[in-house]
């Protein structure tokens, strides 16, 4: 959830990312020979108490993985628009599929939802976009492409902290390194949690002593219900809606540091998509275009801006509040 702008886009680079590689050359290695900084690695995770068979587990033989480096370097030749982006995100074999999962999973759901403080189609909605639904959670293993971005000159300071976290993880006997498969990027698990949150808000929601974002649901779902409750979700509010703007709407109103009251946007001329009044609610909103000033607008409440920090996407904040308004509705 962090280094790719969309998920249609990551999904394009881990499918090619399963078979390509570069040559090795092409990792733009720190000024130490990478023995030597291997070696240095060792010393600091231990003393950061990580023990000596999870660092021989996890490092002994490791190598690095250029094509994760070249997935850094490099962007798909192709952009999608707002629409495109919709259309492949939350399509309507994805909605049908999240209003399955909802019932499916309908008691734990409701039950995390009710701990934490957090509707269960949001739940579902980022479950569904960030590995569609526990299907497609990268094919790569963790510590050797974290070892990697981490080597790299680039981005190193970085992801040396996350390597030292991914090792914080194993360490936990939360899951064995073999399992530990992920992202390019270093995001794990059916919910997508770099190893810095899965250290924040990842939770042993069923009690076995160990937190399993991997193949866990209870621990999937109250792993992302915990991230957004202290991200500062709001249960008793949603995310926003589509909207539609008066001609002579100022363009820098549609800015997130502007909030004004549901009944000022009303009085400026700002409607609901299909031109009627807008709820009455005493609530703080914002607008926000998708992709510029002319383009689709959505008015929007703090929970946009919750969903924000999972993803800092206009394009996955409004998907994931759209899924949900859709998986919800029947």
């Amino acid at each position: 959830m962090l280094f790719v702008k969309s998920f249609a886009n990551r999904l394009f680079l881990l499918a090619l990312a399963l078979f390509l590689f570069v040559p090795l050359n092409q990792v733009e290695a720190t000024e130490q020979p990478f023995s030597e900084w291997l070696k240095k690695l060792y010393v600091e995770a231990s003393n950061k108490g990580i023990r000596k068979d999870i660092l021989a587990s996890a490092l002994d033989g490791v190598k690095l993985i250029p094509r994760v480096v070249e997935l850094d370097r490099k962007q798909p030749e192709f952009s999608l628009t707002f629409r495109q982006y919709m259309d492949r995100v939350v399509p309507n074999s994805r909605v049908k599929r999240g209003r399955k999962k909802l019932a499916e999973n309908k008691v734990l759901l409701e039950e995390v939802g009710v701990k934490f403080g957090v509707q269960p189609s949001f739940i579902v909605a980022l479950w569904g976009i960030e590995t569609d639904f526990g299907r497609v959670t990268g094919g790569f293993k963790l510590i050797p492409a974290l070892v990697t971005m981490a080597y790299d000159g680039r981005r190193s300071k970085y992801f040396r902290k996350e390597l030292i976290n991914a090792l914080k993880i194993l360490n936990g006997n939360h899951i064995k390194v073999n399992d530990m498969v992920g992202s390019w990027a270093g995001a794990m698990g059916q919910c997508q949690f770099m190893p810095s949150s899965f250290l924040n808000y990842a939770i042993d929601y069923d009690g076995d002593g160990r937190k399993d974002i991997w193949s866990t649901k209870a621990d999937v779902f109250g792993s992302a219900a915990n991230y957004l409750s202290n991200s500062g979700w709001k249960g008793g509010q949603t995310w926003g809606r589509a909207v539609t703007l008066p001609q002579d709407f100022k363009r820098d109103l549609a800015n997130l540091k502007v909030k004004k009251t549901i009944n000022e946007w009303q009085a400026i001329g700002v409607r609901r998509s299909n031109g009627s009044d807008l709820p009455m609610r005493d609530l703080d909103a914002s607008i926000v275009y998708t992709e510029g000033a002319g383009s689709a607008a959505y008015m929007v409440y703090d929970n946009y801006r919750t969903i924000l920090k999972w993803n800092r996407s206009t394009y996955f904040a409004v998907a994931v509040g759209t899924l949900a308004d859709r998986i919800g509705e029947h």
